[in-house]
């Protein structure tokens, strides 16, 4: 779980002119040879492994964890791609940082002291969305953070930005509003759907995010579904920790075991979509192997998993391509008529975790949701002395 190494892209570019970094050996596996040639970039004459029955072989444990953002930071670049001296100059600056942010807390410091020693972090300089990794208790340490440390690297090319698109951002929906855009926190990594309105109007439903009841609390706060969209679809890293996966195939289906609240995605395989209206947590997926490929399309996504608030007619589709023996392309598509004029996308690899994926202990019914909702209720009494509305309902 920790430092997981990966070729990735960095939000870690604050300074272009530094110089250039030697690649960090990762704390879980000793470091490998370096190889002959980019692992990024199909060899010619090389083909992917089998299964016994013929499909590519796409088995074994892999992450995806990154320094890049889901979009690019056009206050630092608008280019798509880095050259090898700017990607390992970003990611010599975000692994010192890393570094110094994981230095162990002086136990006797004050609250003032910690707060001082935070707000000249060059870490959040450069993450500003970590303080926030533990919400109101105060973040974590970043010990517990797991980001990658590299950027990412896709044929060859250290991109700035997972999305695909011409200018590095997610389209605007039809509706002229944008979505996605550098910097967006949370949103920024995913757009997983933990700001729907259940409904606006007076009297109705409370919404989403409120602390009426444990039904509006989000989904990676309940510990139904991770954070961001570790499991998809699309699978992205959430720029955090626990980007990792284990992927067994079979005959009939593929299961993709999603470290991120122990979450198992089902593609199965041949077979036509649901028709019975269900939307089953990370929508239907169905897949089929092309040659070397295997293409997973999924609709039937729920509401509460909306992709930047598209969901009712969401369509991705994802392309899983084993390029060497070390990494997977991934590939993925999005369409929805009504949210967007044309399809857009994105594209990264997969690379080798030097390790298993052990159980995450997160489950619905978390423990701290009981403190959570008593807190909420002490502030309605004491907005209600006061007059005053409690704050987040």
């Amino acid at each position: 779980m920790r430092r997981i190494l990966t070729i990735a892209i960095g939000t870690a570019l604050s300074s272009a002119s530094l110089a250039l970094a030697a690649t960090p050996a990762t704390k879980t596996a000793p470091a490998a040879a370096a190889p002959t040639h980019d692992p990024t970039i199909p060899q010619p004459g090389w083909k992917p492994p089998r299964t016994a029955w013929g499909a590519p072989d796409l088995s074994g444990y892999w992450s995806n964890a990154t320094i890049t953002p889901m979009t690019r930071n056009t206050r630092l670049t608008d280019k798509p791609s880095l050259s090898p001296a700017e990607a390992h100059a970003a990611e010599k600056v975000f692994t010192a940082a890393l570094e110094d942010a994981e230095k162990p807390t002086d136990p006797n410091a004050t609250t003032k002291q910690l707060a001082t020693k935070a707000s000249d972090s060059e870490l959040l300089k450069i993450r500003p969305e970590f303080a926030a990794a533990g919400g109101d208790v105060g973040g974590y340490n970043a010990f517990w953070i797991d980001p990658g440390t590299h950027i990412m690297e896709v044929n060859g090319q250290f991109r700035t930005s997972l999305v695909t698109t011409p200018d590095g951002q997610i389209p605007r929906r039809k509706d002229g509003t944008a979505v996605g855009r550098f910097p967006g926190g949370g949103a920024q990594r995913g757009g997983q759907g933990g700001t729907v309105q259940r409904t606006a109007a007076a009297g109705g439903a409370p919404r989403l995010g409120s602390y009426d009841s444990y039904e509006y609390r989000g989904l990676g706060e309940r510990c139904i579904m991770g954070f961001g969209r570790n499991a998809g679809p699309p699978m992205l890293p959430n720029g955090f920790y626990n980007n990792d996966y284990y992927i067994l195939q079979t005959p009939t289906s593929v299961a993709i075991d999603v470290e991120m609240i122990h979450d198992t995605r089902i593609v199965r395989l041949n077979v036509p979509h649901r028709t019975d209206g269900v939307r089953p947590w990370m929508g239907d997926s169905v897949g089929h192997y092309d040659g070397d490929t295997l293409v997973v399309e999924t609709t039937n996504i729920p509401q509460a998993q909306n992709l930047y608030g598209s969901w009712k007619n969401l369509k991705v589709t994802e392309w899983f391509t084993r390029v060497s023996p070390t990494r997977i392309n991934y590939r993925f598509q999005i369409e929805d008529p009504d949210t967007w004029a044309q399809p857009w996308g994105g594209e990264y690899d997969f690379a080798p975790l030097h390790g298993i994926i052990y159980e995450y202990a997160c489950h619905e019914g978390n423990y701290a949701l009981p403190s959570i909702l008593a807190g909420a209720r002490r502030a309605d009494k004491e907005a209600a002395a006061k007059g005053t509305a409690a704050p987040g309902n």
